[in-house]
């Protein structure tokens, strides 16, 4: 969202790669000190790698660099990038439903052969790839969520309860203190709403300070499970089993990271902030 909004150009965002690594590596090995050390069932299934899955990761990887090409060459928003890209998916999603048929009777007519009764019980039960299909099975409770939360922020800025906070925080407080205290606010209502809020505001910042209000506020979501949306979708997917107090009492750990964060990039950095 920042790099949207032209504060920072996109090379600029790699000298977080550091902090983003203390960020993780910190919690990751305190949490390893109390799990259990046990090993899940080993699967035997035979796993077959579907038709078209090589071409649909190199249309990842295309729709991913025409977005930033999109914003960086072109100067047009990254979504126009994106969207192209989920044209192509579909474009292939209808060339693979197309010769489906042709494909199924080779790989029948190979199976037959070798008389590979399971491989012909699992060819009866491909369907054609259906873009659309997949996204109907979103989390539109998720979804909703952020609409919400959005929505709900566009009307603090509307009724001016934003402009009140941006003079509260980026005149009177320390720049550093303020973007430190986004990432806090960032775990109680969510990151992306809290982020949207700070653009609204557009305080006049060092690329330094930028670059540390994208760290807090995407780094500062995890303290809570509500804070940022892959907390929020898996809650929804593992329903009583992750949960907001199972992920709560992780915070004072998950907090230990975020300071560590925000000392190396202060340190790493420091040249930004001038």
């Amino acid at each position: 969202m920042v790099w949207q909004s032209s504060d920072i150009e996109f090379m600029q965002f790699f000298v977080l790669f550091l902090p983003s690594v203390v960020n993780a590596v910190i919690p990751a090995a305190i949490m390893s000190l109390f799990i259990e050390k046990s090993y899940p069932d080993a699967v035997n299934d035979k796993v077959e790698v579907k038709r078209g899955v090589f071409r649909i990761l190199a249309l990842f990887l295309i729709t991913i660099s025409l977005a930033v090409l999109s914003h960086s060459v072109l100067h047009m928003p990254p979504v126009l990038g994106m969207m192209t890209g989920l044209g192509l998916l579909q474009f292939f999603g209808y060339f693979l439903r197309k010769t489906l048929p042709n494909s199924l009777a080779k790989k029948l007519a190979v199976a037959e052969e070798k008389n590979d009764s399971s491989r012909l019980e699992h060819l009866g039960c491909i369907v054609p790839f259906d873009l659309f299909n997949r996204v109907a099975k979103a989390e539109w409770g998720t979804l909703l969520f952020f609409y919400g939360v959005v929505l709900c922020v566009g009307g603090l800025g509307f009724i001016g309860y934003l402009g009140l906070v941006s003079e509260l925080m980026y005149t009177q407080w320390d720049i550093t203190y303020a973007n430190i205290i986004v990432g806090v606010l960032s775990a109680i209502v969510d990151n992306i709403p809290v982020m949207f809020a700070v653009l609204s505001m557009n305080p006049d910042m060092s690329i330094g300070q930028w670059l540390l209000v994208s760290l807090t506020a995407r780094v500062g979501g995890s303290l809570l499970s509500i804070g940022s949306a892959a907390g929020v979708a898996i809650m929804g997917q593992a329903r009583g089993i992750y949960t907001f107090g199972a992920h709560l009492k992780w915070t004072p750990v998950i907090a230990l990271g975020y300071i560590a964060s925000i000392l190396v990039h202060l340190w790493l950095n420091a040249a930004l902030f001038t």
